[in-house]
């Protein structure tokens, strides 16, 4: 969730009024007034690049002043939201000053955006204990996000593309750009302000680590449900093969025999020892054929069985996606 996504607050959902900040918490697939189907997606970032890169887009004079910050059909008032600069913008911000600021929206950003606001009392701090405050955002935020049907991470650009491809079954033209540098990941800072910076992006830390762990889950689950796809395409292929074979083997035979059967017994005086060579003839083939088939499945086996080892602790998360995902198909 970058610049692009940090340009509004405001969401419309079909399970909260009108305004609410966030996406459906029960619905995958929604249908529009024009009839037709549309998903909830979103893609998320580290939070303290996120952080960073939000700092250097306000630095060179970016605003939201365009932007409606609405919530339960009205926007907040100027006590429940004050502003952390006078003037036009905040140009020039030095990042210490911008850390500063307790009424800074980049703080959480990403937990705020995708929480459903009106079970806080939208902006107005004063509704409930702010622990008690952040523990509801915290837990609408993950749930929206697992009832997604699809999101990515920016720092898994190639895995992100996978999913979305599966997700949707559609292919790209091109494959992802990973880019291993970004403006924020031109800031040097030390571990200092680096702790600082995920102190006030406590809640985003939090969603940013459940989120990560949700996403590789899909991702393992989306392989071994590829690697099992194709080894049943492989089995069905040796099954194929092996009735064409034995088919083709006895139609010559039978072609044989009719032709010269008289020919047939006195060059064959022992017919049970040419039937037993003619089948130790087709078991070889057909070991030879499906020989790299197997050695190709046996591969796969053994990767995912490694893979399967790795995931055990995290099935719960599986399970939920396993449940959910032909859903959106």
């Amino acid at each position: 969730m970058d610049r692009g996504s940090t340009n509004k607050d405001k969401r419309v959902s079909p399970n909260t009024n009108a305004g609410a900040n966030s996406p459906s918490s029960t619905k995958t697939r929604n249908t529009s007034k024009s009839g037709k189907n549309f998903h909830y997606i979103t893609i998320l970032r580290d939070p303290v690049s996120r952080y960073l890169s939000e700092w250097r887009h306000v630095q060179r004079g970016a605003t939201w002043k365009a932007s409606l910050h609405v919530c339960d059909g009205r926007p907040p008032t100027s006590e429940e939201l004050p502003s952390c600069y006078t003037g036009d913008d905040w140009s020039g911000c030095p990042l210490k000053e911008f850390m500063d600021c307790p009424y800074n929206l980049a703080n959480n950003r990403q937990v705020r955006m995708l929480s459903d606001l009106t079970l806080v009392g939208c902006y107005n701090l004063s509704v409930m204990p702010e622990k008690q405050r952040n523990k509801v955002l915290l837990e609408s935020a993950k749930s929206n996000l697992k009832h997604m049907a699809f999101f990515g991470l920016t720092e898994f650009q190639r895995k992100t593309q996978y999913l979305f491809e599966k997700t949707f079954n559609m292919n790209f033209i091109s494959p992802f750009t990973q880019y291993n540098t970004t403006r924020a990941s031109s800031v040097e800072i030390n571990e200092e302000i680096q702790k600082r910076i995920e102190g006030l992006n406590f809640l985003d830390m939090e969603l940013y680590s459940y989120a990560k762990d949700l996403f590789l889950q899909r991702y393992q689950f989306m392989r071994q449900k590829e690697h099992q796809e194709a080894r049943r395409k492989r089995q069905e292929q040796r099954k194929f093969l092996k009735g064409r074979l034995l088919q083709t083997h006895f139609q010559s035979q039978g072609q044989g025999q009719s032709q010269n059967p008289n020919q047939n017994q006195s060059q064959n005086p022992n017919p049970n020892a040419s039937q037993n060579l003619t089948q130790n003839l087709m078991q070889n083939l057909m070991q030879n054929l499906t020989q790299s088939l197997s050695q190709k499945e046996n591969r796969e086996s053994l990767k995912q069985n490694s893979g399967k080892e790795q995931n055990d602790n995290t099935s719960n998360g599986t399970n939920d996606y396993i449940g959910s995902v032909e859903k959106w198909r």
